[in-house]
């Protein structure tokens, strides 16, 4: 994976873009583009500070994936700079930014160091700064979405970007981002970037932790030090004490080995013996105990690992998932926003260290086929996996697939009709209303229903549906064509509807054309025009907060209505 970050941002802040936001914020449009040419390259170099340690990287792509970036920033800024709302969302947008690529602290710093060398208001650049973070973020976004990228990836694309940002930074710039000077930094970075990216690709590697993001930390305290070694020892002593009570007890089990039976030891370190490397583990066990009963690590999880996932009609997936760690959480979801795209999915995942480590996350790949599989469900409870819907479907043939990914030792087969969870509900009900109109029980209502179930809903400006709607589409076309043939009078209104940002006015031609648009694919593919009318109604009846991006979006739809 390669890319000229800088070139794309450059390209995304178009001469009209800059335009637009210079008139916005009080400067010349090139005064405009020469804050761009400089605070692009230094928030690049920023950010590949941050990817060059583990958490950095792994903090700066879950913001980069994020459902609050968006990943369509670059072909959307036209729309967004020429409406008061739409730039409202792109100072929102820029505020995200805010943390992700640097310190607010340090954004604010860079904006007036900027500000001195290009003579631009400090708060008209510190404007600029927010919405090329954002832009960053936007492009790197769809770039990884577009070609899978995942997290161990991040560095090393970064480390492309070293001659640009050697080129355009200097030492005022880099001092406000906290980076030292900048032979200093850029001695360092490519480094430490190429071993974090070694370490991600290849965990068994301890290169990374060598390399700790460049930073002015305090100097520790000459008395913490002492105090550090002091609790060292005091450990060793203890551990030393606890290896020998250890020994002691072995010792003592196998001397007492006709009175076995009325032992009333706990210990845990005791009752492992028989295996050397059970009784390794014990060790520090022991130990801690020894020092602070309250201290005595947990027993091992006792919970089983959960993935449960419900596809809707338009094949997006529902996951619903409980895990043991963290870095599992993070690894699912980078793996879900590479594979299937970042808005492409809902996800409610939890994290309980009671939870046994998921022994599914390395059969992912496998598993994300039937994660975009219209009606699909599946359910992964420890090594237990039930599958229902299209999944359980022999044509589709899963059941061989997953004993084929899977292999040995795992529990497979098809779903009790009666143990389906509540998500599948909406699909089930969708299933039924095309069971009754293959049966001559055809209804307007049942019709609505399923077509109503999951929205069709549109991008910012747009009045083409998505691909994701078009089989959904399809398929009730074909219903109401069923429906129509057996002489039931069909007749429903297409409602198109449009979220809060623009004009009423272009807000309400915008949601004509939407409901158009469906209309018109329906009857392409055989429904009868005469069965279809259209509304427009704006941005009127949202179902989701405007104030939001993701309430935006569900705003942007058609809803079907029964017009008798």
């Amino acid at each position: 994976m390669s890319m000229n970050l800088n070139q794309l941002v450059q390209g995304a802040l178009t001469e009209s873009v800059l335009q637009q936001l210079a008139g916005r914020i009080g400067c010349a449009p090139e005064a405009a583009k020469r804050v761009v040419s400089l605070c692009a390259p230094a928030l690049i170099g920023s950010m590949m500070n941050k990817a060059s340690s583990l958490d950095g990287a792994h903090s700066l792509f879950a913001a980069i994936m994020s459902p609050s970036t968006n990943a369509h920033i670059a072909d959307e800024l036209p729309h967004f700079v020429v409406q008061d709302d739409g730039f409202k969302t792109l100072i929102e947008s820029g505020e995200h930014a805010d943390g992700a690529v640097a310190s607010h602290d340090s954004l604010t710093m860079l904006s007036e160091r900027i500000a001195e060398h290009t003579g631009v208001a400090a708060s008209a650049t510190r404007t600029m700064a927010g919405v090329v973070g954002a832009t960053v973020l936007g492009v790197l976004k769809r770039y990884f979405t577009q070609h899978g990228g995942n997290v161990g990836q991040l560095p090393t694309l970064l480390g492309h970007q070293l001659p640009v940002v050697r080129a355009n930074m200097t030492d005022a710039f880099a001092h406000a981002l906290g980076l030292g000077s900048v032979g200093a930094f850029l001695a360092g970075v490519a480094s430490r970037l190429k071993a974090v990216s070694t370490h991600l690709e290849h965990p068994a590697t301890h290169q990374a932790a060598a390399f700790p993001l460049q930073t002015d930390a305090p100097a520790v305290a000459e008395h913490e030090v002492t105090k550090d070694k002091g609790n060292k020892k005091a450990w060793m002593w203890i551990a030393s004490a606890a290896a020998l009570a250890l020994f002691a007890a072995l010792a003592a089990r196998g001397c007492s080995h006709e009175n076995a039976d009325q032992d009333t030891t706990t210990d845990a370190g005791a009752k492992t013996a028989s295996s050397d490397a059970a009784s390794a583990a014990a060790a520090p066990v022991m130990a801690a105990s020894s020092a602070d009963p309250a201290s005595v690590p947990a027993l091992l999880p006792r919970k089983a690992s959960l993935l449960n996932v419900d596809v809707d009609s338009s094949g997006v997936p529902t996951i619903k998932a409980t895990v043991n760690t963290e870095a599992e959480r993070q690894s699912l979801i980078d793996a879900l926003s590479a594979k299937l795209g970042a808005d492409k999915f809902h996800a409610n995942i939890t994290v309980d260290p009671d939870t046994r480590p998921a022994t599914w996350l390395d059969k992912l790949d496998g598993l994300l086929p039937i994660m975009s599989q219209p009606d699909a469900h599946v359910q992964i409870i420890g090594d237990k996996i039930e599958v229902s819907g299209s999944a359980a479907d022999a044509k589709f043939g899963w059941l061989d697939k997953l004993k084929a990914l899977f292999g040995k030792g795992w529990n497979i087969g098809m779903a009790d009709a009666d143990a389906q969870t509540p998500a599948s509900a909406p699909v089930a009900a969708s299933a039924q209303a095309q069971d009754a109109s293959a049966n001559g029980e055809c209804s307007t209502e049942s019709l609505v229903r399923m077509l109503n179930l999951k929205p069709v809903t549109f991008r910012i400006g747009s009045n083409t549906p998505p691909q994701a709607a078009m089989s959904a589409l399809a398929k009730a076309a074909q219903t109401i064509k069923k429906c129509d043939s057996k002489a039931t009078p069909i007749k429903l209104q297409i409602g198109g509807y449009s979220d809060n940002t623009g004009s009423a006015a272009l807000n309400l031609a915008l949601s004509k054309k939407r409901a158009q648009a469906v209309r018109s694919f329906l009857v392409k593919n055989g429904v009868p025009a005469s069965a279809l009318t259209v509304a427009a109604f704006g941005s009127a009846n949202p179902i989701a907060d405007n104030a939001t991006a993701a309430g935006r979006m569900q705003n942007r739809r058609v809803e079907f209505k029964d017009i008798f």
